[in-house]
C-alpha cells in the first residue's frame, strides 16, 4: 500500500483538472478490470462484471481523485503570480509550502510582507517562481494554470504515513488494491470502480457517475476526522482502529442497511472496523445517495489526521481494513 500511495501522490489532479492523475489510475485499473470508461465530466468508470453468481445487479464503490490547489490569476510585475483557490484552503497549513504547477513549474506559496496571519486570506497570497518581471512568469505560467503543495509520502514510524495530498489518493488505494484482489476471485455482482471528479468543489462528480450506473447500492470511501488528533473535539474515531463505517455527516444520513451490512461484512471476516459520526464535512455519499430516484448509499472513512494540510497523517493498518472490507462487501 505505501508503494502505491507513493505512485498516487506524486501525480497532481487539482479539482477541475484530473486528466493526468486519471491517466495514472487508468493505467493501474486496466489489467483488473473488463470495461473502462471515460464520462463527460472527468470520471473513471471502471467495470468489474460479475461471476453471475447468487448475488446479482451492480455495486458502485467510489473514491475522489481530485486534489486541493490554486490557479493563477494574475501576474504582477515583479514576476510574482497571484492565486485563487481551488476547495477549501487553510492558508495558515498552506503558507510558506513548495507548490508545482501542472506544467512541472515549481514555486513557493508566500502572503504578502507584514500581513498578520489573522489576515491571510486568498487575496494576500501569490507563488514566487524565480521570476523578477512579468514578462519572464509569463512565459513559465499562464493565467488559468493550476498547482498544489508538492505531493509525497513518508513513512512515520512502523505503521503511519504522513504527506499529500492523502485526501483523497488513499481512498483511491483502496478501490485498485480491492481491483487487484477481485481479479483473483471475481465477485457475484458487477461492481463498478468510480474515481470521481470534483469533491473538492461541491460533490459534482458522483452524482452524475450514479446516474448513468443506476447502481444497487454505493459506497464512497474518503478520509475523515479522527478524535485522537490533539486538541479534537471528542470524536470516536481513531488512527489504528481499522475502516470507519460512516452513520452519518453534517451531509448525509447513511442508508442504514448499507450501516448494518458493512458491519456484518467486518465482524463476519475478522475486520477492524469502527463507527464514524462527522459532525461538520461530508463526501461524495451526499452525491450518489440522491441520484436518480435515489441510492442505498454508504461510506467507509480512512481516519486521518491534519486533513487539508501538507502533512496529512493515516495508517497503513486502517487502509489495509478499508480495502478488506470493499472486497468483503462486493462478496457478500
Amino acid at each position: 500500500m505505501y508503494q502505491l500511495l507513493k505512485k498516487l501522490t506524486g501525480v497532481q489532479g487539482t479539482s477541475g483538472s484530473e486528466k493526468n492523475i486519471a491517466a495514472t489510475i487508468r493505467g493501474m485499473m486496466e489489467p483488473r478490470c473488463d470495461e473502462i470508461k471515460t464520462d463527460a465530466l472527468g470520471n473513471l468508470i471502471c467495470l468489474k462484471k460479475g461471476s453471475g453468481g447468487k448475488i446479482a445487479g451492480k455495486i458502485m464503490l467510489c473514491a475522489h481523485m481530485d486534489e486541493i490547489g490554486f490557479v493563477a490569476t494574475f501576474i504582477e510585475k515583479d514576476g510574482l503570480i497571484r492565486i485563487a483557490t481551488v476547495g477549501g484552503i487553510s492558508f495558515q497549513a498552506a503558507a510558506f509550502s513548495e507548490v508545482v504547477f501542472e506544467n512541472g513549474v515549481r514555486g513557493v506559496l508566500v502572503p504578502d510582507s507584514e500581513v498578520p496571519v489573522s489576515d491571510w486570506k486568498a487575496d494576500k497570497f501569490g507563488v514566487d517562481i524565480g521570476a523578477s518581471t512579468a514578462a519572464e512568469a509569463g512565459r513559465r505560467v499562464k493565467l488559468g494554470d493550476r498547482c498544489a503543495l508538492a505531493g509525497r509520502v513518508f513513512r512515520l514510524g512502523a505503521h503511519r504515513v504522513a504527506g499529500r495530498p492523502l485526501d483523497n489518493r488513499a481512498g483511491c488505494a483502496v478501490l485498485i488494491d480491492a481491483a487487484r484482489r477481485m481479479s483473483e476471485k471475481r465477485p457475484s455482482a458487477d461492481v463498478y470502480f468510480v474515481f470521481s471528479v470534483q469533491e473538492e468543489v461541491g460533490l459534482r462528480g458522483a452524482g452524475p457517475a450514479a446516474f448513468g450506473i443506476a447502481p444497487d447500492v454505493a459506497v464512497i470511501f474518503d478520509v475523515t476526522r479522527t478524535g485522537d488528533t490533539h486538541g479534537a473535539k471528542p470524536m470516536a474515531v481513531k488512527l489504528g482502529g481499522g475502516a470507519a463505517v460512516k452513520i452519518r455527516d453534517s451531509s448525509v444520513i447513511c442508508d442504514a442497511g448499507t450501516v448494518e451490512r458493512l458491519a456484518a461484512a467486518a465482524t463476519e471476516n475478522g475486520i477492524p472496523f469502527q463507527y464514524e459520526v462527522l459532525v461538520s464535512g461530508g463526501t461524495d455519499t451526499a452525491a450518489v445517495q440522491v441520484s436518480r430516484g435515489g441510492v442505498l448509499a454508504g461510506a467507509v472513512s480512512i481516519p486521518e489526521r491534519y486533513i487539508h494540510s501538507g502533512v496529512e497523517v493515516i495508517d497503513l493498518r486502517d487502509l489495509s481494513a478499508c480495502a478488506d472490507l470493499a472486497v468483503a462487501f462486493a462478496g457478500k
